[in-house]
């Protein structure tokens, strides 16, 4: 593929993604961010705010004392306020304070915005684009201007939107960046009005001009392409389309679009295989789930189940997958499930190491198995350990690790206002090779007693356990018309500090159905320390 001309990347994950509902960074996660940003070789990431508060201080000082390698950490302002000059504003202090070589200002682009949200004129507005920036530049700093709300100013008063864009440019900007602060343009709009401003200031043709979009319309992705296209050489965006009300254009998105489809320079080939593990590491340090289906970088974006779906990509991945996953850091996986032909079967079989072929009779009846099972409630594409518990006790039952013969759960729940709490006991009793074991442990909650207790009484047998533990734990009402007599669905993570796998169970007693999960959580956790997975004896507890 001939490569088209250079997009440089600005990330404002830090700042205008912090911004989103539900997400709150701490200093050390924005360093977090900011070096695995720096890793992923985005050109530009927008630190923050250094006046707004403590914490944006203190990251910029933090990367004054051990900078970024690859990328220029950018501080992000407002021009000048009203009336006064940029030597008495104290945000503009605190900008030079921050260090950076490059410096983001943000002006106002809309007659609507400069007279009923600044309460100044169109001319001081001016004045305000013009004195904040050339003070930069003899600070010494190359600015970026963000010319806020502008389409929206634009397709009100053209003639006053492009003024704004002159004074930014005859001030000294490096760059002009477009802004669709509102989200509400759509792409056919988006390039139309790209390309007059390209033809009204004909100096923005030679790679000065960026676009900002947010995702209220749900086109910020389509509508920086659009400008991209348009003659646009900046693109401004968030991992994982973070921001404000819906967002930002979700570079994620935007980067293997541009690269892969449009054959635009963004990212090297090493760099851009890290985008899938970029997104995920840093969707865990905001604390939010990943989104499986996001496109490209999701856990589902190249997931199978339909059999005609699985037997077609395992001849030739280009019948279902339109880019190779492993450019973008992704990864095929064939999903289990009722939808599944014994072309999913057959591929978790060599997944597996289990050796399986179509004429096996035991291979159908594992398909009719996992059918039935899921008709029940049962969900094996998010619980694969299970599955392969499923497998193995169809194809060579053993004889079984431990025989249940009862449990009982008692939870006391003190409701005192100065000191709540709630504690619960759980009493288990099991056949454990011959021998019949009673034990009693307490917990935080019911499962997690319960937890305790089989603990106590299996790892003096399998003393592997001690090193495994419940990484997570998921339930699901399958049935909320039933109440609370519903069948449940309980999904437990688990794992030995090395690796995680997760089980499933399911029941009208929801202790029950979470039982049966941490059981073949154990299960699946003994079989990964095996010497030869398929010596292990299985329990089937569903059967």
């Amino acid at each position: 593929m001939n490569r088209k001309s250079k997009i440089w990347l600005y990330d404002t994950t830090l700042r205008d993604g912090s911004q989103g509902e539900g997400i709150s960074l701490s200093l050390s996660d924005k360093l977090k961010i900011a070096r695995q940003l720096d890793r992923l070789g985005v050109p530009f990431i927008e630190g923050g705010w250094p006046g707004a508060n403590p914490k944006d201080v203190q990251f910029f000082w933090k990367l004054q004392e051990e900078p970024l390698q690859n990328s220029e950490v950018v501080a992000f302002c407002s021009t000048r306020r009203p009336n006064s000059t940029p030597v008495e504003d104290k945000m503009l202090q605190a900008i030079l304070a921050a260090g950076t070589h490059w410096v983001t200002i943000f002006g106002k682009s809309w007659d609507l915005h400069v007279r009923e949200t600044l309460k100044t004129s169109l001319t001081e507005n001016l004045a305000m684009i013009r004195d904040t920036i050339e003070y930069l530049r003899s600070q010494g700093r190359k600015v970026i201007y963000d010319a806020e709300h502008w389409f929206d100013g634009y397709k009100r008063n053209s003639e006053y939107a492009l003024e704004t864009l002159k004074t930014a440019l005859s001030a000294g900007a490096e760059w002009l960046v477009l802004c669709d602060t509102n989200g509400g343009t759509l792409p056919h709009e988006v390039s139309q009005i790209v390309a007059e401003v390209i033809t009204a200031i004909p100096e923005l043709n030679n790679g000065r001009l960026g676009i900002h979009t947010h995702n209220d319309s749900g086109t910020a992705v389509a509508n920086a392409i659009a400008g991209v296209m348009s003659g646009v050489t900046m693109v401004q965006g968030t991992i994982n389309g973070y921001g404000e009300r819906c967002g930002n254009a979700n570079l994620c998105t935007l980067i293997p679009n541009l690269q892969l489809k449009l054959g635009y320079s963004c990212l090297d080939d090493r760099q851009l295989a890290q985008l899938s593990p970029t997104s995920r590491l840093i969707s865990e340090i905001v604390n939010l789930a990943p989104n499986d289906h996001a496109p490209f970088v999701g856990r589902s974006a190249f997931a199978h189940k339909a059999g005609v779906h699985v037997s077609a990509v395992e001849k030739n991945p280009l019948t279902y997958e339109h880019i190779q996953p492993e450019l973008i850091g992704n990864q095929r996986r064939i999903v289990i499930s009722d939808q599944s032909g014994l072309s999913n079967v057959l591929h978790y079989a060599a997944k597996f190491g289990i050796n399986l072929s179509k004429q096996d009779v035991t291979c159908r009846e594992i398909l009719e198995q996992l059918k039935t099972l899921e008709n029940e409630g049962y969900q094996f594409e998010a619980a694969e350990a299970s599955f392969e518990l499923l497998m193995r006790s169809i194809l060579e039952p053993g004889e079984q690790l431990f025989q249940l013969k009862g449990f009982q759960v008692h939870c006391n729940i003190q409701q005192e206002l100065d000191n709540p709490d709630s504690r619960a006991l759980a009493t288990i009793k099991v056949e454990v090779k011959g021998k019949n074991l009673l034990e009693v442990a307490e917990g935080n909650g019911p499962v997690a007693a319960l937890d305790r207790a089989l603990r106590k009484a299996l790892v003096k047998f399998y003393p592997q356990i001690a090193d495994f533990h419940l990484a997570d734990y998921k339930v699901r009402i399958l049935d909320g018309s039933a109440g609370t007599a519903a069948k449940t669905r309980v999904l437990v993570e688990s794992s030995n500090g090395v690796e995680r796998w997760t089980t499933v169970g399911v029941s009208t007693n929801i202790l029950d159905a979470s039982y049966q999960a941490v059981v073949e959580g154990m299960e699946y956790g003994l079989l990964l320390q095996a010497p030869h997975k398929n010596k292990i004896s299985i329990v089937n507890q569903r059967t």
